[in-house]
């Protein structure tokens, strides 16, 4: 009788491994023994922990729920908001033990693997698009002034989002993400 396939779980595992250990500090052994898998089976799956970090990076972003972007009914600036809600909630309710994926792999892996840069880039992009989608929407409704550059806000919005993240998890402390709040909603976006 044939095994079942373990990817699911290997994938999965990598992808939890690589959120809370980071890329450097998991090993494939972390990432089977997570999964409850053999090590060996990790390579009848993935090329490489790299391989594996380049599906976890695609699931992460899966999970970004930029659906919520698309609400309709909805004003643009609201969804918006609601957006970083639920990811500032993740990072909150896990006790400030993750963050985003795609900042942390751009801080801890771009300098090293080509192809992770390029997925972090890849992915940086196409966040910045849905968030200059919405703020162009939000020009058209009038909750936002006319000469606001979207496409310069929604980069400074991300990043402003990565560091507010990165400092609420040293300071394992929400004032950071309340900080972006603020000044991002209540400043920049009035």
């Amino acid at each position: 009788m044939a095994r079942a396939s373990k990817r699911e779980e290997i994938a999965q595992a990598a992808l939890e491994q690589f959120r809370t250990r980071g890329f450097n500090a998991t090993g494939i052994s972390d990432i089977t023994s997570a999964a409850g898998a053999p090590k060996g089976s990790f390579y009848n799956h993935f090329a490489s922990k790299e391989d594996s970090a380049l599906e976890a990076l695609e699931r992460y972003a899966a999970g970004l729920r930029f659906d919520m972007l698309d609400a309709a009914g909805q004003p643009p600036l609201e969804r918006l908001r609601e957006h970083f809600a639920f990811l500032g909630a993740d990072t909150v309710d896990s006790g400030f033990a993750r963050g985003c994926l795609v900042g942390n792999f751009g801080a801890e892996v771009a300098d090293h693997s080509e192809e992770i840069r390029s997925a972090v880039r890849r992915g940086f992009q196409q966040w910045a698009a849905h968030i200059a989608r919405v703020l162009t929407e939000a020009q058209e409704a009038g909750e936002v002034g006319a000469g606001l550059d979207v496409r310069a806000t929604a980069l400074f919005v991300l990043s402003a989002w990565e560091g507010a993240l990165i400092a609420a998890r040293a300071d394992k402390s929400s004032a950071p993400i309340d900080a972006f709040f603020q000044l991002v909603f209540d400043v920049l976006l009035r």
